[in-house]
């Protein structure tokens, strides 16, 4: 089966499909704890409980080259990241041309990857979270309270597209736009999207009759998406991409309230949180940014604790 990416490289096909059927220890996920888009397939599937139907690698934080993530060589030797226990390859790279020996685009994470064809069935993390949140619920025990979630339920598609069509670009990638400007009038243009969003999504939270942004009883995409964003906020994008106007924990009161619940009360969130990870990750993978790769010490605690006092 001819498995070329389309120009962008990314590959977005579909679990279920005919070419694709949902078989038990059929597929496998590669990804990066570092990555908040590949954490959002590691939610995924620690909230639905397939971490025995999905087998998954860890590339390591740093250091990035030409041949794009590392793999260890040992499981000990970074903790927390794992050989590629499929192929053993060195590189990420090497998974992407076996899927596709022409492939010349980014060789990023996460990947979900065919053990029966050998070949990538898709690497955009949205895609993959989707595809996980009911792909594999057949295979769940019956009572299994994880059968029944459903992070992007049909009568709420409406409201997380429309969520998404101003999150993602202004908040999710605006980090990175004011990260990685070029001239201070970009940086300061995107910094004050990023700022104006945070603060929309404070009024949101506030808004919000539950413990999640939509007012819902479970956890949704929109609480997946900008959790991954939030976590790494105070602890590397503030001073790395000089998002310096107001922290969460000190500017954004229901917003951090919201992030301590998330972490310390939804099961899987915590356990896929890998503060060393982020915080390598971007400040030795980013030469221009941080030529010395010295990694900040703080902010301290990584997430404040949970408490059970009224909501600010």
């Amino acid at each position: 089966m001819p498995n070329h990416p389309p120009t962008d490289g990314s590959w977005r096909h579909q679990l279920g499909t005919p070419s694709f059927p949902v078989e038990p220890d059929r597929y496998y996920l590669y990804v990066g704890l570092f990555c908040p888009f590949a954490q959002r397939a590691i939610i995924a599937r620690e909230l639905k409980g397939l971490q025995n139907l999905l087998p998954m690698s860890i590339v390591k934080p740093y250091p990035k080259d030409n041949g794009g993530w590392r793999f260890p060589a040992t499981d000990d030797e970074y903790p927390g990241s794992t050989v590629d226990h499929l192929f053993h390859s060195q590189f990420l790279h090497d998974v992407y041309f076996r899927s596709d020996s022409e492939y010349k685009g980014k060789y990023s994470v996460p990947v979900l990857w065919d053990k029966k064809t050998n070949q990538i069935v898709n690497n955009e993390s949205e895609d993959i979270m989707r595809m996980l949140n009911h792909a594999f619920d057949d295979y769940l025990l019956e009572g299994d309270e994880r059968r029944s979630l459903d992070t992007y339920p049909p009568e709420l598609r409406g409201i997380i597209d429309e969520v998404n069509s101003w999150m993602m670009p202004n908040l999710n990638n605006g980090v990175y736009k004011a990260g990685f400007a070029d001239t201070q009038e970009d940086y300061e243009k995107n910094c004050r999207i990023v700022f104006e969003t945070l603060d929309r999504l404070e009024k949101m939270a506030a808004e919000s009759s539950t413990s999640y942004v939509l007012g819902t009883t479970q956890p949704t995409e929109i609480d997946i998406k900008l959790y991954t964003t939030l976590v790494r906020f105070d602890t590397i994008y503030q001073q790395h991409f000089k998002l310096m106007v107001r922290s969460i924990r000190h500017g954004y009161p229901r917003l951090n309230r919201w992030l301590k619940n998330m972490y310390w009360n939804v099961p899987g969130v915590k356990e896929t949180t890998n503060f060393k990870h982020i915080k390598e990750n971007y400040s030795k993978s980013h030469g221009d940014i941080n030529p010395k790769a010295i990694t900040p010490l703080g902010p301290e605690p990584d997430v404040e604790p949970w408490t059970e006092e009224p909501q600010p």
